[in-house]
């Protein structure tokens, strides 16, 4: 009779259902997209857009409502000039962060204002840049994004500047 009950118990035992595996310890690391990015150097990646020809760069960013964290758009130029942007029908603000051939910051504008009227303000530089970078209002401030950064650039080297 002993022998019968510890089967029964076995047998209760295998026929049970697993036990769901435990949560996952939360970890800082973001998911990181196939794709180009941009690396800041607190190690944080920006998945971005490429706007690499005149048609996308005017574009922009233009019309969108809101802007994922760890999402932007990085504009890119054949020839470093004073690139002036503008938020013409840009409906969230945000962070414009200019950048020399090298990928160094050379001047950041943060948390910049929509603009939804014809005559919108300018944003020049007074320096050479041949990229820019815009990511969500704050962000870039939230990752202490200052000039003389080393920002890298990753998955853009097949990308036709036109």
């Amino acid at each position: 009779m002993r022998s019968l009950v510890v089967m029964l118990m076995l047998f209760a035992a295998c026929s049970q259902p697993p036990a769901p595996p435990a949560p996952a310890a939360p970890t800082d690391s973001q998911p990181v997209a196939a794709g180009p990015r941009v690396i800041f150097p607190d190690g944080f990646v920006v998945n971005v857009e490429i706007a690499a020809d005149d048609e996308l760069r005017a574009q922009g960013l233009m019309y969108r409502d809101h802007l994922n964290p760890g999402t932007g758009m990085l504009f890119l130029f054949k020839e470093d000039d004073e690139h002036a942007f503008w938020m013409k029908n840009t409906l969230i603000p945000l962070d414009m962060v200019w950048l020399d051939a090298g990928q160094r910051v050379v001047h950041v504008k943060y948390n910049v204002p929509p603009c939804k009227v014809a005559n919108c303000p300018s944003y020049p530089t007074g320096v050479m840049s041949r990229y820019v970078l815009e990511v969500a209002g704050g962000e870039a401030q939230r990752h202490g994004i200052k000039t003389g950064d080393q920002l890298r650039f990753e998955q853009t080297d097949g990308v036709v500047i036109r």
